[in-house]
């Protein structure tokens, strides 16, 4: 019985204090309890001397690498490092008290080892005791399901089954396949020769390089056009993008000159939306608020839109709801309201009406007359009802700089105030006072201002403004479309939904 395993490659396991060993079964005395092993190897390294025999007693685990052959029981030398190498899974054989032998089935894990070629191995035969082939079933079992595992030795692992195979051992057929043939689906999906794979890679640029694709796409264009369809879009073709508030389909094209006024002048403005605004002489824009005045739009409701629009523009110049809320009452802006004695002057007192109204501090200069308009004394007697402070005089004005200045004080036509000690006075603190500044209907470029705006309120139609009335808004006073059109002018509203438009010029 011990003769059996003569010539088989072992791997003993002798404790921590003795190490590893592996070697080719050469003795084994069943009366002394020894095994000896030639040409040993201690811990992967080859030992000095040519046999090494232990006791029972000092082996803890024995795994058998390789069962001997009729070829390989007559080499009982001649052990290669590379056979032994690291040990594999194989059956595990412990000691029990008495030091005999047991089979032990529980497989433990371990790197694969050498297996011999298919092709050296397809004409052996292996004659196998019943005890050797109990064990060696268990081990090809154990071995096959840790090969699976790894990718790499699938072809090996194909090769070395086939061959280990005992003669009796009957394979069952596989239906379906023509004469007969007895094929595994191991042989049929890794039957090849390892040596059949290429070694070089794959060329991806070369292969790349063989397809024209400006060819391919001329093709595809030129069969496109004349069958006259189209399956995709071009390269250079970029689908057109929309707002959210831009309609898809357009049943007609966008006229942006709207308003055609019947004397050209040299200054004309656009909207953000690109409608064009010509400007108009002074003595054509009296005319369309005469003949509105005739038909009903008074001057008392001119002044109330006026305000109203202007109050707006205002409290958006201010900060808007980020200053005007009433958690923010430490921070209560100050506005100074520059009036004449005239209609302008009149504007801005309504301004400011509605400006105190909205809990702005406003500080009223109009210096005192004898006499003044009817439409100022009304505005007046409104304006003291509301928490804003009237002075007459420059020095009562606030020395330090306020928020904003709004200028009323230049008029169309009384030329002569400018040459006045107060008006000269205010344009002086307005310049000192380094505050921004709103022109509320200021006159023409020919005619020279005292203070440069940063913003100007044009009303209805703009005049043709300099440079010094900064940047150029239009509010709407209510004047109807047939006004317009009475006094020739084609008009078509450009304020879409707002009171007030900025201006640029074009």
């Amino acid at each position: 019985m011990a003769t059996d395993w003569l010539g088989s490659i072992v791997s003993i396991n002798c404790g921590d204090s003795l190490g590893v060993y592996q070697g080719r079964v050469s003795a084994v005395d069943q009366i002394s309890q020894t095994i000896s092993l030639t040409r040993p190897f201690h811990n992967g390294v080859k030992c000095l001397v040519p046999e090494v025999t232990f006791r029972a007693g000092d082996i803890t685990e024995l795994k058998i690498l390789q069962i001997p052959g009729p070829r390989d029981s007559k080499q009982s030398g001649d052990l290669q490092h590379t056979e032994l190498g690291i040990p594999g899974a194989g059956c595990q054989v412990g000691t029990n008290q008495n030091g005999t032998g047991k089979l032990l089935k529980k497989p433990t894990s371990s790197a694969p080892q050498a297996i011999p070629r298919r092709t050296d191995m397809k004409n052996q035969e292996v004659v196998i005791s019943p005890q050797q082939q109990q064990c060696s079933k268990s081990y090809m079992d154990r071995h096959l399901e840790s090969l699976n595992q790894s990718k790499g030795f699938r072809r090996r692992h194909n090769s070395w089954s086939s061959s280990s195979r005992h003669p009796n051992q009957v394979t069952p057929k596989k239906s379906g396949l023509k004469n007969g043939q007895m094929k595994s689906k191991d042989d049929e999906c890794f039957g090849d020769d390892i040596e059949e794979i290429p070694d070089t890679d794959f060329d991806f640029e070369g292969n790349l390089a063989l397809f024209d694709k400006a060819a391919v796409f001329e093709e595809i264009d030129t069969y496109e056009r004349r069958s006259g369809t189209r399956s995709r879009g071009t390269p250079n073709e970029r689908p057109a993008r929309y707002r959210h508030d831009e309609n898809i389909l357009e049943s007609e094209p966008v006229v942006y000159r709207r308003i055609v006024v019947p004397q050209n002048t040299n200054k004309e403005f656009c909207t953000d939306s690109g409608l064009v605004v010509p400007s108009v002489s002074y003595e054509l824009h009296k005319k369309v608020l005469s003949v509105a005045e005739k038909h009903g739009l008074t001057l008392e409701r001119r002044l109330e839109m006026t305000g109203v629009c202007a109050s707006q523009m205002a409290l958006s110049l201010l900060g808007g709801p980020n200053r005007l809320n009433p958690k923010n009452v430490h921070q209560r802006p100050t506005v100074a309201l520059l009036c004449g004695p005239h209609v302008k002057g009149a504007q801005g007192i309504s301004c400011g009406r509605h400006l105190s109204n909205h809990d702005v501090h406003v500080i009223l200069f109009l210096p005192n007359f004898v006499k003044m308009l009817e439409s100022i004394t009304n505005e007046l007697n409104l304006f003291s009802k509301t928490q804003g402070q009237q002075v007459s005089s420059v020095k009562d004005l606030p020395d330090t700089p306020v928020d904003l200045v709004i200028n009323c004080l230049d008029c169309h036509e009384n030329a002569f105030l400018r040459d006045q000690p107060w008006y000269k006075a205010a344009v002086d603190w307005a310049n000192q006072n380094r505050a921004p500044v709103l022109s509320i209907d200021p006159p023409m470029s020919e005619m020279e201002q005292g203070i440069d705006a940063k913003w100007s309120l044009a009303l209805g139609l703009p005049l043709p403004l300099g440079e010094r009335a900064g940047r150029v808004y239009l509010c709407d006073i209510g004047i109807p479309q047939k006004v317009f059109q009475e006094v020739g002018i084609n008009y078509h509203s450009p304020f879409g939904c707002k009171f007030v438009i900025p201006l640029h010029s074009t």
